[in-house]
This record gives structure tokens, C-alpha cells and sequence, in this order.
């Protein structure tokens, strides 16, 4: 990836797509410095790192009315842990994506007179920022039992693991539920491992799994649900990474 102008990052609260809402997303991740500086140190300090985090701060414009607007969904999540997706180009299969669980600590809404109702929030993180990729999109309604387009994530080192992350935008139907899983195979993914497994989902919401932390030598994955109700269908976005 080339250099490039910031004009379709995407943000996927818990159960929100908050990108037509949005006009900045910035991302942040550190590790402490914890000095250990001592009279061997040849007369430079010392350091080795500490704990972790990562912070995502947003803004745009404030709306309301559904679970998919800014404020319904920024009162639900406030105080409370979710995951979060931001991808600095769009979110088709295979687009870059930062993963992380994390507190929404704050929402910010209003302006002077005149002005474009404006909203910000921040969520800091619960686990560690991943760096990923996007395994299904946003924008297609799934209505039947099926499996989603396979990525090349690469294998898992042992001591490393599987992160993944599912925003479920919207649920229509009569009792419709989804269960989402995580497979893992061959490049064709002929005989499917399944690693990650998400609760059934019967309405929009967020939820964030990893693996153990043993090895894993398969290279590619691939999204599979499991869709069942009267009509039912889905818009839901996953997105994966190793760390």
C-alpha cells in the first residue's frame, strides 16, 4: 500500500457501522517505558517495556433514531466492553483492519447555534491492538448457511493467537439467529478446521474471540455462518488478525 489520502476509513462499533457518521478516526497504541537504569548501564538510561494500550478517538456528525446511529448505539456501549474494527481504506475482503476490545470511556455531544450537530467519543483498550484484515464485508445480506471468501492470514507461531472480531449491523426476519465461525485449511480450505466459534446472534451486537496461543500451521481462512428463522437475513462484518 501506497501513500494515500484519508477519504473512506471505516469504524465498526459493536453492532454500528459509525462510518457515514464519522470525519475523524484517529488510532493510538504505546508500551510503557519502565526505567531500569543502574550503574552498569555505561551511562545511558535503560528501559524495558511495560504494559500496553491502545486508544481510538472519533468524531463527526450526531445522529439518533435506530441502533445504528451514533448516539443509540454510543449509550448503549458507554462504560462498557465491546469490539472494534478501523480500517484506513475501506473493508472489502483482504483490506487492512486494527482490531482491538475495548471501554467506550466517553461521548461528547453539541456546538454553538448554527452549527452541525457534532459527537466524539474515545475507547481505550481492554486487549491488545491487532493488525489484521477483513474477512467479510459489511455490504453483503446474508440469508442462508454459507462460507465466506478465503484470506491468506498466515500460520500462528506458538505463543501467538487468532483475534477476531464480528459486528452484527442489522437482523431482519421471523426468529432469524446466526452463528458465525472461524475455519482454517489448506488454500482452497477443502477440509475445514474450525478454530473460532461466536455465540448465536439474534440481533445486533459486537463480539470478540481468540485462540489459546498454540501453534497453528494452516495459512488460510475463511468466515462460515449458520443461518436460521422465517426469512432471515444478516449484515454482519468480521474482520481477523494474529498477534
Amino acid at each position: 500500500m501506497g501513500k494515500f489520502t484519508l477519504v473512506d476509513a471505516r469504524l465498526f462499533a459493536p453492532g454500528a457501522d459509525l462510518s457515514g457518521a464519522s470525519n475523524k478516526i484517529e488510532l493510538s497504541s504505546e508500551i510503557e517505558d519502565k526505567d531500569v537504569t543502574n550503574y552498569r548501564s555505561a551511562g545511558w538510561k535503560e528501559v524495558l517495556g511495560g504494559l500496553g494500550s491502545a486508544e481510538i478517538s472519533a468524531e463527526g456528525q450526531w445522529e439518533a433514531g435506530d441502533p445504528s446511529k451514533v448516539d443509540d448505539q454510543s449509550w448503549a456501549v458507554l462504560g462498557g466492553q465491546g469490539p472494534y474494527t478501523v480500517c484506513p481504506t475501506d473493508c472489502v475482503v483482504g483490506a487492512l483492519a486494527y482490531i482491538t476490545s475495548g471501554m467506550r470511556t466517553d461521548y461528547n455531544v453539541g456546538d454553538a447555534v448554527g452549527e452541525v450537530a457534532p459527537w466524539s467519543g474515545t475507547v481505550k483498550s481492554s486487549w491488545p491492538l491487532v493488525r489484521g484484515q477483513i474477512a467479510h464485508p459489511p455490504g453483503t445480506a446474508r440469508i442462508a448457511t454459507g462460507t465466506g471468501t478465503v484470506v491468506q492470514l498466515g500460520t500462528i507461531p506458538a505463543g501467538k493467537r487468532l483475534y477476531a472480531a464480528l459486528h452484527v449491523l442489522s437482523v431482519a426476519g421471523t426468529t432469524p439467529s446466526i452463528t458465525v465461525r472461524i475455519e482454517s485449511g489448506d488454500a482452497t480450505i477443502s477440509a475445514p478446521t474450525t478454530r473460532l466459534t461466536f455465540g448465536a446472534a439474534t440481533a445486533p451486537g459486537g463480539q470478540i474471540l481468540r485462540g489459546a496461543g498454540t501453534a497453528v500451521t494452516d495459512a488460510y481462512y475463511r468466515v462460515a455462518w449458520t443461518v436460521t428463522g422465517t426469512t432471515p437475513s444478516f449484515m454482519f462484518a468480521v474482520s481477523l488478525g494474529i498477534r
